[in-house]
């Protein structure tokens, strides 16, 4: 009983003596490391990566997952290939027609109009002129997603927004509203 006594008191006189100390300046740091990082420079050498090598690429030749290569060149050559033989690959139990038009919607609708037709907002506010309409275009499946993939004339490239998915889901929506138009 004794022992626990002065146990007691040696434990209550060390706290009290370790909280008698300034509360505006750490005294003892459990992890330093974690209070005081080591700063990079956003571009600038890094210690751990080998001589002038500022950030780590990509492994050459790796592909996302989930992703193919799309092979075909930004030329008009490329295009004009893309036109004649490039397919989708996606059968027609995978192709979602409502998952194509949420997507068109979001990413197009606003300068080629909900139908296809070149009639966005942006064409209607004049903010752009001369957006094709689809009837008059000679497009395929490959055309377009050739221009999805690197864009065209005044559109730009989608192919860091959109999935490979993606991307062919709009392609087959964009064919269905052609058609519509066509009728």
């Amino acid at each position: 009983m004794k022992n626990l006594v002065y146990i007691t008191l040696s434990v209550l006189l060390m706290v009290s003596l370790s909280s008698c100390h300034n509360k505006t300046k750490r005294k003892s740091q459990y992890m330093p490391d974690m209070y005081i990082p080591v700063p990079y420079e956003t571009y600038s050498e890094n210690p751990i990566l080998p001589k002038n090598m500022t950030n780590l690429a990509p492994v050459k030749g790796t592909v996302a997952r989930g992703e193919t290569v799309y092979e075909v060149p930004n030329t008009n050559e490329g295009y004009e290939y893309a036109k004649l033989n490039v397919k989708s690959p996606l059968d027609s139990t995978q192709i979602d027609y409502k998952k194509g038009k949420k997507l068109f919607n979001m990413y197009c609708a606003a300068c080629h109009g909900k139908k296809g037709d070149g009639n966005g907002i942006l064409s209607k506010r004049d903010k752009f002129n001369g957006i094709p309409n689809y009837k008059d275009r000679g497009i395929t499946e490959g055309s377009i997603y050739h221009v999805i993939m690197y864009g065209r004339n005044m559109m730009g490239s989608h192919a860091s927004q959109l999935t490979e998915d993606e991307r062919w889901q709009i392609v087959h929506y964009v064919q269905k509203l052609r058609n519509n138009l066509l009728k």
